[in-house]
């Protein structure tokens, strides 16, 4: 029995699967809505055999997306698009889930393809974007820091947008906390250089994280999970660290978060990440086993055998894969045969699926 393609419950959700969809930025959105593109995107990972499909760095509030061109749900005009999405996920027996963000200071940027520059306001960005301290990411420009007032109405954005997330028809949450962007920021001693209670020690640094899950775990209902995706690890001296993730665990699964989704990284430019394949993996593996909350690995795992040893090792509980993904969205169709297990096949691809193939 193959363990990556056991079910999963957690809370009342149950995944049929272990192999997750990470969340992937399409700037292809228009004005926080997502397009056409989105349902196809998505909607074809879902009829792939993933057990659980994530949509990209979904922003609460208009300034804080990666770029004009990335999805929202700050308002309630952008709940039907994203409810024919969840519509089509289900149909595929997957569970739809979100990623609530705040990109920062490292908003208002171009896609990749346009270079990631900063888009001025005369382009289509917006004139300031917001950090715990007044310091630049790479060329950007310095954000503003949040005030007091700032952070409480940017928790609360959290916590609206989750409530939105019920409407249009998602099971899960995920709060982004990683990658440098706005509670990442908070999080990391590299980023945050305040002297309140937002800044300093280790309790203040975690401080508008934990505001904002205890917000949003409020709003978001007790029947489905709470997930959190963080950096584990800065990669750099004097940042944020493994034993800090631990500890971050410890607290979030007090106050009802059901799963670490561990990353790493981006909290400042030009750091050396020793990448190979599941190089994040022991970061997740160290979560689950010193603090007691389920964990998905991600970053580099590409092979079935390899994603199966995962699971069947006990580093994580499950594996989120994208580029592998992007390339075959049947990825996990694939797999299942490979390790000899069973996947559901959407009834007009019945006659490509194995066995029948």
């Amino acid at each position: 029995m193959s363990r990556l393609f056991e079910p999963l419950t957690l809370r009342d959700v149950t995944f049929a699967n272990r192999a997750w969809v990470a969340p992937m930025c399409q700037y292809s959105a228009v004005d926080g809505q997502p397009q056409d593109w989105h349902l196809v995107h998505l909607g074809a990972l879902a009829a792939g055999g993933a057990g659980l499909v994530m949509t990209e760095a979904t922003s609460v509030t208009p300034q804080g997306r990666i770029s004009p061109a990335d999805t929202g749900i700050w308002t309630d005009e952008q709940i039907p698009a994203w409810r024919r999405i969840t519509d089509f996920i289900r149909s595929q027996q997957t569970v739809p889930g979100i990623q609530l963000a705040h990109a920062g200071r490292k908003a208002s940027t171009a896609p990749p393809w346009d270079g990631g520059r900063y888009v001025a306001e005369a382009e289509g960005g917006w004139g300031d974007t917001a950090g715990p301290s007044p310091l630049a990411f790479a060329e950007l420009p310095a954000p503003t820091a949040l005030s007091r007032d700032d952070i409480a109405v940017t928790v609360a954005a959290f916590a609206r947008a989750a409530v939105r997330a019920i409407e249009a028809g998602f099971e899960v949450v995920e709060l982004h906390a990683a990658h440098g962007y706005l509670l990442h920021s908070f999080l990391s001693p590299l980023s945050n250089q305040r002297t309140d209670e937002y800044g300093g020690d280790f309790d203040n640094r975690v401080r508008m994280l934990i505001e904002t899950t205890e917000a949003v775990r409020q709003v978001w209902p007790e029947r489905q999970p709470l997930f959190v995706r963080v950096s584990a690890t800065d990669w750099a001296e004097c940042g944020w660290d493994g034993d800090s993730t631990v500890e971050l665990a410890r607290r979030l699964r007090a106050l009802g978060v059901d799963l670490l989704d561990c990353s790493t990284g981006g909290a400042i430019p030009g750091v050396r990440i020793p990448t190979g394949p599941s190089y994040q993996v022991p970061f997740a593996a160290r979560v689950r086993r010193e603090a007691g909350l389920p964990t998905a690995a991600v970053g580099l795992i590409t092979e079935p055998e390899q994603a199966e040893g995962i699971i069947a090792s006990g580093e994580a509980d499950a594996v989120m894969m994208a580029r592998a993904l992007l390339r075959d969205p049947h990825w996990p169709q694939r797999a299942a045969h490979e390790l000899g297990a069973k996947v559901r096949w959407p009834n007009q691809y019945q006659r490509a699926s194995w066995p029948n193939a």
